[in-house]
C-alpha cells in the first residue's frame, strides 16, 4: 500500500528539480537565469509525484533545453546559425564521442557532481553558445545527433542537421581535451 508521499514522490520531484537546475546552469552559464528557467520548465511540464517519474522528468528536460536554446538564441540571434559542413573537418577529435576527448562517463559524472564541477562550468562558460548547448545535449543528457539537431531546429528556428551537430560537438570535445591537458600540465 502506498503512503501519502506516493512512495517517495516528493523526493523524486526534489531530485528532478535539482537535476534540472544543474542542466539549466550549464546551459545558461548564469545561476539566476537557471533558476528562472527551471521554474518555467516545471510550470510548463506536468510532474505527478505519484506517477512514473522518468517520463515526466524527461519531458521537463526537453522543455528546459528547448526553452534555454530559445532564450539564448533570442539574446544572440547569430549564436545558433548552423555551420556549413561539407566533409568531416579532421580536427583534433576524430569521433563525436566523449571518450575521444579522453573522458569516460564516470569521469564526466565526477566532474558534474564532484570537486570538478566548478572547472567544468568554467570551461563551458568559455565555449560559444551553440557548442555549450550541444555539449550539454550530447554529453550530459546523452542525446544523439539527430535528437540534438531536432531540438536546435525547433527552439532556435534554424535548420540543423545531425552532421552539423556532430561537427560542433567534436569542436567542443577538442576544447575540453585541450583544457584537460592544460589543467594536467598546470597541476604537474
Amino acid at each position: 500500500m502506498a503512503n501519502s508521499d506516493c512512495e517517495g514522490g516528493r523526493q523524486k520531484v526534489h531530485e528532478a528539480a535539482s537535476e534540472l537546475y544543474q542542466i539549466a546552469a550549464l546551459m545558461m552559464a548564469d545561476e539566476s537565469q537557471a533558476v528562472d528557467l527551471v521554474e518555467a520548465a516545471v510550470a510548463q511540464t506536468k510532474i505527478d509525484p505519484c506517477a512514473e517519474a522518468e517520463a515526466s522528468v524527461n519531458a521537463a528536460r526537453v522543455n528546459l533545453v528547448e526553452t534555454a536554446v530559445a532564450r539564448l538564441s533570442q539574446a544572440d540571434p547569430k549564436a545558433f546559425d548552423a555551420p556549413t559542413v561539407s566533409a568531416p573537418s579532421g580536427g583534433c577529435i576524430e569521433e563525436d564521442d566523449l571518450s575521444a576527448a579522453g573522458i569516460s562517463a564516470s569521469q564526466l559524472k565526477g566532474m558534474l557532481h564532484g570537486p570538478g564541477r566548478r572547472t567544468l562550468r568554467n570551461w563551458l562558460e568559455q565555449l560559444p553558445i551553440a557548442q555549450r548547448a550541444i555539449f550539454v545535449e550530447r554529453a550530459i543528457l546523452g542525446w544523439d545527433n539527430a535528437a540534438a539537431a531536432a531540438s536546435l531546429t525547433k527552439s532556435a528556428a534554424r535548420n540543423w542537421q545531425p552532421r552539423q551537430v556532430s561537427e560542433v560537438f567534436r569542436q567542443a570535445l577538442c576544447s575540453l581535451a585541450n583544457s584537460l591537458v592544460h589543467a594536467a600540465v598546470v597541476q604537474a
